[in-house]
């Protein structure tokens, strides 16, 4: 989850729709039709983890990989993966770099032509995230990244997934683009709204997705939001009968009080 406060106050972005609602917009994307996993669906940007992902010489700034697998609930190799892939993938779907030149700063707009070739050969597999990041003597700022879920695909899915969800603010001087080929839409978004054209069938949205933009909009500020923490127990939908009918469920391991609209 790439999150700023309303009016791209820290940043600026595909134009959003303007929408009233609390200081937070998310970015999101609307995956394309002919998508085999979740075609149509309001996503987050994110991905798999890829081979390369491991590399250890790959420049590293903030928490170490051994405190991210105590934060995730994995091991250190693991973690190191999950944490590089959420960078990677963020920066090949929407532009959007967690990187810099030190512990203490960020890069700033990296919407320029040469950026957009090194986006297009992470995609193409022709240049690993170290290899961009040491050629361009950076370092991954492992410290802007927070927590937000860790989510298992239902069993009776054909194709399963095992997610940890993060979240971000956008850098200042970055942009969030709609430039990635597996989605027909992409743009900033009031949670709130979207919240209401989920309940109304204007859009879709898997479980994990809801819940996570219910937690936005129930955040006053991206400050807010960023410092909540959230307890790492693994969440698996299941299916149950209720008034007659099968619903998805999921048991969630924090004593909330949030809704989970239509789950």
């Amino acid at each position: 989850m790439i999150l700023r406060e309303r009016g791209g106050a820290y940043g600026s972005g595909v134009e959003g729709s303007g929408t009233e609602g609390n200081g937070v917009e998310v970015f999101m994307l609307r995956r394309s039709s002919t998508m085999e996993f979740a075609p149509r669906m309001m996503v987050f940007p994110g991905g798999g983890v890829d081979q390369r992902d491991a590399d250890l010489s790959l420049p590293w700034a903030g928490p170490s990989p051994a405190e991210w697998g105590r934060l995730l609930i994995a091991d250190e190799a693991t973690a190191r993966e999950l944490v590089v892939a959420a960078v990677r993938e963020v920066f090949e779907e929407c532009g959007v770099l967690l990187a810099g030149p030190d512990v203490d700063s960020v890069v700033g707009d990296v919407s320029g032509p040469a950026w957009q070739a090194e986006r297009e050969s992470l995609l193409s597999h022709e240049l690993s995230l170290a290899q961009m990041l040491i050629g361009r003597g950076l370092v991954l700022r492992s410290d802007l990244l927070r927590v937000r879920g860790h989510w298992i695909t239902p069993e009776f899915e054909p194709k399963r997934y095992d997610t940890r969800i993060f979240a971000a603010l956008l850098p200042p001087g970055q942009i969030a683009d709609d430039k990635t080929s597996e989605a027909d839409h992409a743009d900033w978004t009031d949670p709130a709204r979207l919240l209401e054209d989920y309940a109304s069938g204007a859009a879709q949205m898997l479980p994990p997705t809801v819940v996570c933009v219910e937690q936005v909009a129930a955040a006053a500020s991206a400050a807010e939001f960023l410092a909540t923490e959230v307890h790492m127990e693994p969440i698996t939908p299941v299916l149950t009968q209720a008034d007659g009918a099968v619903v998805m469920r999921c048991t969630l391991p924090w004593s909330g009080h949030l809704p989970l609209s239509g789950v």
